[in-house]
């Protein structure tokens, strides 16, 4: 399985897609969903690694008129380490678990990460990065917790 992930200019995650294939229409179908995700603005650079999947999908978006032509697309290595630094944590969590056995519970289980992970870095709104007790109270109204 392919792990994609979109991270904001801030380190915000915008969104995370796995795939069995790492090929063009998986990119377009990953670059869609995380525009979507990201609603707000469109991207004016995308940073990527140099998989030849990326520019195939990224033009064929352009042409449809789904990302804007001024969208600059980067394949340079060391352009996505924000990105690279926002996936060590899932890394650090699936690696000693050997992997997965399916890709159903590798979905289920990768999104608690990202949702915790989310929450650590105060993506999820009432709570803010560090504040242990907003995101216990935010714990505690997701799964209807009694204290």
């Amino acid at each position: 399985m392919y792990s994609y992930r979109a991270v904001g200019s801030i380190g915000s995650t915008v969104e995370f897609m796995l795939s069995a294939t790492r090929d063009a229409t998986s990119a377009k179908r990953f670059f869609r969903k995380a525009l979507r995700a990201h609603h707000n603005t469109a991207p004016r650079v995308i940073n990527v690694d140099r998989n030849p999947a990326y520019p195939k999908a990224v033009d064929k978006l352009k042409k449809k008129g789904t990302l804007p032509q001024g969208c600059t697309l980067r394949p340079v290595k060391y352009l996505n380490n924000l990105i690279e630094q926002d996936h060590r944590f899932i890394k650090r969590r699936v690696n000693p678990g050997m992997g997965f056995w399916s890709s159903e519970t590798a979905w289920r289980t990768l999104q608690g990460y990202e949702a915790m992970h989310q929450l650590r870095k105060g993506q999820i709104q009432s709570t803010s990065k560090g504040d242990i007790h907003s995101q216990i109270r935010f714990m505690l109204m997701a799964f209807e917790l009694a204290v």
